[in-house]
């Protein structure tokens, strides 16, 4: 399972119906929040996500909507007896701010915060799963992050196994598993009855950001891209004065990357609950777009890409 919930999709400012930006990544249990803007412990409540289960967050920048909501994350998950560690990743001052938000109101933990600062291009390898990095343009330090599943085993033709004369068991699955197997003084090789390795599933996030060559090169190939969407093309110069993208020139990213789906976040609040401008704009280049709002949930199947 492999769930994306949205707990905040506006901009800098929030409205009424968008929370700071946050997005919960939900792998077979396993929690990782991406950015965690005022608020998002309060969305997580009514979004039913749980919180107990963060492993990770993972901060774009240290732009006070990106990352107000953790001192009050904290303090309760302390409060719900939280005792395994939380790592925290970002890009430099990641070490600072943790150690001010610890410092923040006599905050004490029953767990201990850990706070690793990244580069770009610096992979944070996981079992089965990683997290690579990327330089955003950003009017602060700033990175994109992609979440990468590591490739899955090829079919099990079962016919040919059996044609070779393996017993239906436990060799099954130790050729699945990569194990060779013996069958009357034979040894049966898993790429005899095993296809090639599927690759697994890709989200990429981009956090605040100009268009750029970096974050393209990230997306290449995501099943999904989450992208800064922030302005319509009427406020294009604002864009790249404060170092954002419009729905278009997301919609751009996403064609040259070659993604299958493109969500845009970080809606401004000037367009209130109508971004219908920006949607229009976006489809007019990538057709398979959508506007995130606030608890927009998906879930991402296997797709085989061969």
């Amino acid at each position: 399972m492999l769930r994306v919930t949205f707990l905040g999709t506006g901009g800098a400012i929030p409205t009424t119906t968008r929370n700071p930006s946050s997005i919960m990544l939900n792998r077979n249990g396993e929690l990782l929040l991406f950015d965690c803007g005022e608020g998002a412990q309060q969305q997580m409540m009514r979004a039913k996500t749980g919180m107990m289960a963060i492993s990770s967050i993972f901060i774009t920048h240290f732009h006070a909507d990106h990352v107000l909501g953790i001192p009050g994350l904290l303090q309760t998950l302390s409060f719900h007896g939280r005792e395994e560690p939380l790592d925290i990743y970002g890009p430099m001052w990641v070490e600072d701010f943790t150690r001010l938000v610890m410092a923040l109101g006599y905050c004490k933990l029953k767990f201990e915060v850990r706070a690793h600062a990244l580069i770009p291009g610096e992979i944070v390898e996981k079992d089965d799963y990683c997290i690579v990095t990327a330089k955003s343009e950003h009017s602060v330090p700033s990175l994109a992050y992609a979440f990468v599943e590591k490739p899955r085993p090829g079919r099990f033709n079962k016919e040919k196994a059996v044609e070779l004369g393996v017993p239906i068991g436990p060799m099954f699955s130790k050729l699945h598993n990569g194990e060779p197997v013996e069958v009357e003084g034979r040894i049966i090789q898993p790429e005899d009855v095993v296809g090639k390795s599927r690759p697994g599933r890709k989200i990429v996030y981009s956090g605040d950001t100009r268009p750029c060559e970096e974050v393209v090169e990230l997306s290449r190939n995501a099943d999904l891209l989450i992208h800064d969407g922030t302005l319509a093309e009427e406020k294009l110069e604002w864009a790249k004065e404060s170092l954002h993208s419009t729905a278009k020139e997301a919609s751009e990213v996403a064609l040259e990357a070659h993604v299958s789906r493109l969500i845009l976040t970080h809606i401004s609040s000037r367009y209130g609950d109508d971004p219908s401008i920006l949607l229009e704009e976006a489809k007019s280049v990538f057709e398979n777009v959508e506007i995130a709002s606030d608890f927009f949930e998906l879930e991402l199947p296997f797709v085989d890409k061969y």
